[in-house]
């Protein structure tokens, strides 16, 4: 198996990159957002993700760990192939990926290519218990949140209706969350720091 590739870029397409290690062109496969980072004829290395099917061998680059297990953690739902989890990698840092999946934003996967109504539902409920183990490159609201607060719960809530998106409504609501602090307090405070 193939764990990391560095070599001169040759050349860099749509959906992968050919990567020249010792005169020999490996064809990785590549989010947008990790090929949009590579120039032909500069030297990359790409943590490589090696696909054995009885069909084919494919090799998935990425620009570091976080974004590969990632690739590996989305396609453990059911209908992510490697295909939608680079769709996926492509439209949403790592951090933004969490962040919704524990704001339950499945508008933010509804907004991916490829992905309709009931896979974005099926992404945020099959990861939702998985949120707090899973890999970003910094933390994402600073502190331990739980998503059972009735308060963190009502706070996103009058954010969504006041026309905010869930997943900025969950981030700064974490934010600005303190233990026994009333609705009407965290609401106060997010609005002040959206003002």
């Amino acid at each position: 198996m193939i764990g990391k590739l560095r070599g001169m870029v040759d050349s860099v397409e749509t959906a992968h990159v050919i990567l020249d290690v010792g005169g020999v062109g490996y064809l990785v496969f590549a989010s947008g957002r990790t090929l949009g980072r590579l120039k032909p004829g500069e030297v990359a290395a790409l943590v490589i993700e090696t696909h054995v099917r009885e069909d084919h061998i494919h090799l998935y680059g990425f620009g570091d760990v976080a974004e590969k297990d990632w690739f590996n953690i989305l396609m453990t739902v059911q209908g992510v192939g490697a295909k939608v989890a680079l769709s996926i990698l492509t439209a949403l840092t790592t951090d933004n990926i969490m962040l919704a999946i524990a704001a339950q934003d499945k508008a933010a996967f509804k907004a991916v290519s490829g992905i309709g109504p009931k896979l974005a539902e099926r992404i945020v409920v099959e990861l939702k218990s998985k949120v707090g183990e899973m890999p970003a490159t910094k933390p994402v609201t600073g502190k331990t949140v739980s998503m059972k607060s009735e308060v963190l719960s009502d706070v996103v809530s009058a954010l969504t209706n006041l026309g905010y998106n869930r997943t900025m409504a969950f981030e700064i609501a974490a934010r600005n969350s303190k233990p026994g602090a009333s609705v009407e307090a965290v609401l106060k405070e997010c609005l002040k720091e959206l003002a």
